[in-house]
Parts: C-alpha cells; sequence; structure tokens
C-alpha cells in the first residue's frame, strides 16, 4: 500500500507531468462505501465536538445505534483534565460501517455530514502533535485507480481535480488550526499545561482517572 499523497500550501513543488491527462481528470465519488467503512489500523472517521452532538441527535430521532469514542485528545496536568479535540465514529458493528450509511442510499445524513466526510478524499494528516496537513487518502477507490497521474499533480492540479472537496477540506483544515491556537493560548496564559513528553502507562492512568473537557471554536 502506498503512502499518503501530501502537499503543502506554503511549500509547493513543482512537479513534471503530462498537463493534458492531469487536467482532464475530476473527481467522482463511486459511491463504493469505503470511507465510510471500517480499514483496520487504517481508517476513522473524525468528529468535531459540534458534529458528535448532531449526529448523536439524529441517532437518536432514528433509533439508530451510534458510538464514538475520543479520537485527538491532550492531557492538562495543571487541571488534571483531559482536553478532546476530536471524536471518531466507532465501526464495530455488524458491517463495520457508519450507522448513517446505507448500501443502496449511501450516506443518509449528507447534508449534515461531518467536514472529514465532505472533505474526502482530501484528508488531514496529522505533522506532530499540534500541526497537520491536507493530504489526498490512497484508500479511496477513485484516487486509488488514477494514482499514476494523481501522484504526479501539483497544489493548482490538485484544487481543480477535487474542486467541491477542496473548500471543505480547507474549512477542515481552518477549523483545526483554530482548535489549536486556542490550545496553544491557553498554554500561554498558563491557564493549562501540555506535557510535550509523557510516559505512556502515566497517558493511559491519566485517560482513566481524569474528567473530560471539549475544546471548541466557541
Amino acid at each position: 500500500m502506498f503512502k499518503y499523497i501530501g502537499f503543502r500550501t506554503d511549500n509547493i513543488k513543482k512537479i513534471l507531468f503530462n498537463p493534458l491527462e492531469v487536467t482532464e481528470l475530476k473527481y467522482t465519488c463511486l459511491k463504493c462505501g469505503t470511507c465510510c467503512h471500517e480499514i483496520e489500523h487504517k481508517k476513522r472517521i473524525p468528529l468535531y465536538p459540534d458534529e458528535a452532538n448532531e449526529l448523536i441527535e439524529i441517532a437518536k430521532e432514528r433509533g439508530i445505534a451510534f458510538k464514538i469514542i475520543e479520537d485527538l485528545v491532550f492531557p492538562d496536568e495543571l487541571n488534571n483534565k483531559i482536553l478532546v479535540v476530536t471524536y471518531k465514529i466507532r465501526l464495530d458493528n455488524e458491517t463495520h460501517g457508519c450507522p448513517f450509511y446505507d448500501a443502496n442510499k449511501g450516506c443518509t445524513v449528507h447534508e449534515v455530514k461531518p467536514l472529514a466526510c465532505k472533505a474526502y478524499p482530501l484528508a488531514l494528516k496529522q505533522v506532530d502533535a499540534f500541526n497537520f496537513q491536507i493530504s489526498v487518502d490512497p484508500l479511496c477507490n477513485y484516487v486509488d485507480g488514477n494514482y499514476n497521474l494523481l501522484k504526479e499533480a501539483d497544489f493548482a492540479e490538485i484544487k481543480k481535480i477535487f474542486k467541491n472537496e477542496y473548500p471543505n477540506a480547507q474549512e477542515h483544515l481552518k477549523k483545526n488550526k483554530k482548535l489549536m491556537l486556542k490550545i496553544k493560548k491557553l498554554e500561554y496564559k498558563n491557564e493549562i499545561k501540555i506535557s510535550r513528553e509523557i510516559l505512556l502507562k502515566d497517558f493511559n492512568k491519566y485517560l482513566k482517572e481524569w474528567e473530560r473537557e471539549e475544546i471548541t471554536t466557541n
């Protein structure tokens, strides 16, 4: 399996390619459902707290079993709290897929689906604890089928190929950056303390014992 096709808006490398071949590409969802299902150790559907709350309410109205678990978290050692930035949908049901996915209809919450879903197959790839970049997910069947062309596309071409998805990916990244900035500001004000180095046994202990606090853009 090949790695993510990554690109950075602040450091774009020009790559030689056949412009006629690349510019002919236009992303079309194959409605295969791959992005809505679990691929062991690879797939996750991240949700911001506000998105999670909205989907929880929809699931209650429809009588759907909907489970989420914490995804991106930071241990605040000053207040003994786990700061939750994102959750992810648990795909441990019978189909190992999103409970809002229907085999015949596809996504049944299309109008309110999370930013991560709206942006797909563009995704956020974690660079380090506080930094992310937009990448193309190679697990998407459209990307897989056009990999040889997409790997040669520069940033401008990626924006054209994924014309509808790119604005959502930008919004996804923008929201993520706001949350990371909020955490850094809280650190600067000495209102929280995020350790840059932590032992796994300590981290697991904190996860079990500490209260949770969601970090939102509000």
